[in-house]
C-alpha cells in the first residue's frame, strides 16, 4: 500500500496525539484541506502548509465530511486565514457552517459548556457567499485532480466522504469507523464503527460502508486516526459490529439501567474483537484506549433507540 506523496496527514491534537487527524492534499501548486479540527487545531492546519513549502494563498478548498465540532469547529476560523478557499459541505450541514448557534447548543447539551471551551476553542461562523453545497456526486476540482463528494449517511444524515481516484483513496469521517494505532496487531488495523449522538442510523450506514467498498480503495483515511488498509476486511469486519450493536441495543432498551447496560456490553464486544484480533495491549488497556468511543457509541445508540421507537 504505497504512501502517495501529495497526501499529508495533519495530527489536529483533538483529546491526544493520534486521535484527529484532517489531510491536506497538493496538486500542481494548489491545495484541499478535508477536514480541519477545531478551533484549537488552527495553527496545527497551518503549520502542515508551511511544512510542504505551500502559504495559506495556494489552498482552494476546505472540505468537510460533516459538521461535528473534532471534524469542523475549527472552519470559520481557519477560513480566515485562507483568503482564497471555499468551504465544501454537505446540503444538511451549511446552515450549521454559516450559523453555528444550534450546532453549539447541541454540542453543548452532549458534552456541557466547560468542555465545550476547553476542547473546540472558538467556533466561528463561515460567510454564505463562501459556502459551497455538494449534493452527492459532486466534483470538487483541485487543480484538474477531481475530489467525489459522496453522501453517506449512518454516522450522521449531514456526512460526505471523498474519492480521490487518483490515488485511489477515500476520506471517510466517521462513516468507516475509527481506528487507533496503539490496538494495531499483526493482522493490521483493528476498527469499530461510530455511532456517536444523535443521528446514528444503522441500515443506512451500512449502506453508506457498502457504497465505499464498492470503489474499491486502496486506502481508505480515517479522521480517528489516520489511513489503513486491507479494506474488505474492515469493512466486513465494520457491519458485523453494526449488527452486534443493533442486537445489545436491542436487549439493553427498556432496561432502567439501560446506558450502564449499553456501555457494558459495547465494551464486552469490542474488547472481545480486540483480544481476538491479537491487539498488543491488555484488556483494560483496551477499554481505556475506547473509554470516550464506548461512552459516546452507548449515548448514541439510545438516540437510535429512542428515535425508532417514535
Amino acid at each position: 500500500m504505497p504512501i502517495d506523496p501529495s497526501i499529508h496527514t495533519i495530527d489536529t491534537a483533538f483529546q491526544r496525539d493520534d486521535f484527529g487527524a484532517a489531510y491536506l492534499i497538493t496538486e500542481a501548486g494548489r491545495a484541499a484541506f478535508i477536514d480541519c479540527g477545531t478551533g484549537l487545531s488552527v495553527p496545527a492546519m497551518l503549520a502542515a502548509l508551511t511544512r510542504v513549502g505551500f502559504t495559506p494563498e495556494q489552498v482552494d478548498w476546505l472540505i468537510v465530511t460533516h459538521v461535528h465540532l473534532d471534524h469542523a469547529g475549527g472552519a470559520g476560523l481557519l477560513m480566515q486565514q485562507l483568503p482564497n478557499a471555499q468551504l465544501v459541505v454537505h446540503p444538511r450541514g451549511a446552515p450549521h457552517m454559516i450559523d453555528p448557534a444550534r450546532l453549539i447548543a447541541g454540542a453543548t447539551e452532549v458534552y456541557g459548556a466547560e468542555e465545550i471551551a476547553r476542547s473546540y476553542g472558538p467556533i466561528l461562523p463561515v460567510p454564505a457567499e463562501r459556502v459551497v453545497i455538494a449534493e452527492d456526486g459532486y466534483h470538487v476540482d483541485l487543480a484538474g485532480r477531481p475530489l467525489l463528494c459522496i453522501d453517506t449517511p449512518g454516522h450522521a444524515r449531514h456526512h460526505l466522504c471523498v474519492w480521490d481516484e487518483r490515488s485511489r483513496s477515500a476520506f471517510t469521517g466517521d462513516t468507516f469507523g475509527l481506528s487507533y494505532r496503539e490496538l494495531d496487531s499483526d493482522q493490521g488495523a483493528f476498527v469499530v464503527p461510530t455511532s456517536s449522538p444523535v443521528q446514528f442510523d444503522p441500515e443506512p450506514l451500512k449502506h453508506s460502508i457498502g457504497r465505499l467498498l464498492a470503489l474499491q480503495p486502496q486506502s481508505v483515511y480515517l479522521t480517528h486516526f489516520g489511513r489503513v488498509g486491507d479494506i474488505p476486511k474492515l469493512g466486513a469486519d465494520l457491519v458485523e459490529q453494526i449488527d452486534a450493536m443493533v442486537e445489545i441495543g436491542r436487549q439493553c432498551d427498556g432496561r432502567a439501567d439501560r446506558h450502564r447496560c449499553l456501555v457494558a456490553a459495547l465494551t464486552e464486544l469490542y474488547v472481545e474483537r480486540a483480544m481476538a484480533h491479537g491487539c498488543r495491549l491488555d484488556e483494560a488497556a483496551v477499554v481505556r484506549v475506547l473509554a470516550m468511543d464506548i461512552e459516546l457509541n452507548a449515548q448514541g445508540l439510545a438516540c437510535w433507540l429512542d428515535r425508532d421507537r417514535r
